[in-house]
């Protein structure tokens, strides 16, 4: 197809569809999407394959003709992005509007220009009477990406622009329960790109594990869970491969008494409920001070009270399903956990479940406890636990307390304040004043448990080359 041929949604569809394989069902209605194909470890065997063979030929073009593709392949995307966001809506379950599906194809296109547009990385490192010497970075080779199932289309972009644009070629394996998305996104990126520069596997568990292990995968990019990470850590030692791992977070913001309750609410609100709380660095547990906590509950209740969440395809929605029934039982079993403990519901908690539906309402708990379940674990889902604290040193151990440290926050009138305390919290990325939010050309990584490796700028093209040193 032409890439800036429009594509309509059930044309899209047929194309990523099959008569048989697993049933996608929109989390919002349970209605069948279609059917997903499953593929093997041969197809994944194959794909590599073909990657390997067509990986020098995509390196051997200049970085020039390179950015000119992945200029086009935004053009590509900005012009099936109506296509593209109701497929994703339909199978993640996030609304058109709002920071959701147009949001994330948005995102996609976004990206891939910021990344067409970063200069690349190195140059002269040492220089005297009797030497230069240069820093290049070069391809590594084959890169496998396994994405989650939470900004399908997103993530994957973010592994696959800088991978592409550094000379390598992607095999991409989606998470299981959002296929469709990463296919058609895929079906839309190849039009613009060279055959077998980038190829998306589906299937089950077993073809991540197989990438994890191949001989001839050189690179290995994940956003997931920490277990999930761990055992790709382990399982790829054998083979040496280059990781980047993107994995689980419980992140924490602290509210400092100086703060104007009225005038943080609607950012601590879409910080930890953004993708309906269903992101990984989002605000997930927050500390405020007792002078204002009272304050800032309720500023919160009044702001959430006005985000309409149903169906994702009624264009008022900004909030929309749990994606999958284990998530959705995650989120109810800590919430009723809490309840049982005796926390204070303020909003929420009282899931209705009549429309069929995998919706759980906003919910904000106060008067918790910090050891409590859904502080202490990662709810993944719209239920925002809320501490108060006395002491500001009380307040950083306890943020920090949890081995996870993809992100945190801090909320103050005063920013220099405010870096004081950030720069105490372990975490890879501190926002002031807001949260979770990312920028192509600011590196995003983990510490601690939540993994490592950094996205995103010239340290995420340095992470999907190798570095060659040429001295003389």
């Amino acid at each position: 197809m032409d890439a800036l041929t429009p594509l309509t949604y059930k044309t899209l569809l047929s194309k990523v569809t099959e008569t048989t394989g697993r049933p996608m069902h929109d989390p919002a209605t349970g209605d069948l999407i279609g059917h997903a194909p499953v593929r093997s470890i041969s197809d994944v065997d194959n794909a590599v394959r073909r990657a390997r063979a067509a990986q020098p030929g995509w390196a051997a073009r200049s970085d020039d003709e390179r950015v000119q593709t992945l200029l086009h392949a935004a053009d590509a995307v900005e012009a099936s992005t109506e296509a593209l966001a109701e497929l994703l809506c339909r199978e993640q379950g996030k609304p058109l509007n709002g920071p959701n599906a147009r949001f994330e194809v948005g995102a996609c296109a976004a990206w891939l220009r910021a990344t067409a547009g970063t200069p690349l990385p190195g140059g002269t490192v040492f220089e005297d009477d009797e030497i230069h010497a240069e820093l290049h970075y070069r391809p590594v080779g084959v890169v496998g990406a396994i994405g989650p199932w939470n900004w399908p289309m997103m993530i994957t972009t973010w592994q696959v622009a800088p991978s592409l644009r550094m000379g390598n070629t992607v095999v991409v394996k989606p998470s299981e329960y959002t296929p469709l998305s990463v296919l058609a996104l895929g079906e839309v990126l190849n039009s613009a790109l060279p055959d077998d520069v980038l190829t998306v596997v589906p299937g089950e568990g077993d073809l991540g594990a197989h990438l994890t292990t191949h001989p001839d995968v050189d690179k290995l990019m994940f956003t997931g869970s920490t277990g999930t990470g761990k055992a790709i850590a382990r399982d790829s030692a054998s083979t040496l491969k280059r990781l980047t791992l993107e994995l689980g977070g419980n992140d924490a913001g602290i509210v400092l008494p100086d703060v104007d309750p009225s005038k943080i609410a609607e950012g601590l609100f879409w910080g930890a409920f953004i993708n309906t709380g269903q992101t990984c660095a989002a605000l997930k547990r927050l500390y405020v001070h007792t002078d204002v906590y009272d304050q800032v509950c309720a500023a919160l209740v009044e702001f959430a009270r006005q985000m309409p969440m149903g169906p994702g395809l009624d264009e008022q929605n900004v909030l929309g399903p749990l994606q999958n029934k284990a998530q959705y039982d995650i989120v109810a079993g800590l919430v009723d956990a809490a309840i049982a403990s005796g926390a204070k519901v303020l909003l929420g908690g009282d899931p209705a479940n009549d429309g069929g539906g995998l919706f759980y309402p906003t919910t904000l708990v106060a008067d918790i406890d910090n050891d409590n379940p859904l502080v202490a674990q990662e709810q993944f889902g719209p239920a925002l636990p809320i501490v108060r604290y006395s002491d500001l040193d009380e307040a950083v151990a306890m943020a920090n307390g949890l081995d996870v440290g993809l992100g945190a926050s801090v909320w103050s009138a005063d920013p220099a304040a405010a870096r004081s305390v950030a720069a105490r919290l372990e975490a890879g990325t501190v926002w002031i004043n807001s949260h979770g939010g990312v920028h192509p050309m600011i590196p995003f990584g983990g510490i601690k448990g939540s993994g490592y490796g950094l996205e995103f700028g010239s340290e995420g093209l340095k992470s999907v080359s190798v570095p060659q040193v040429i001295n003389g």
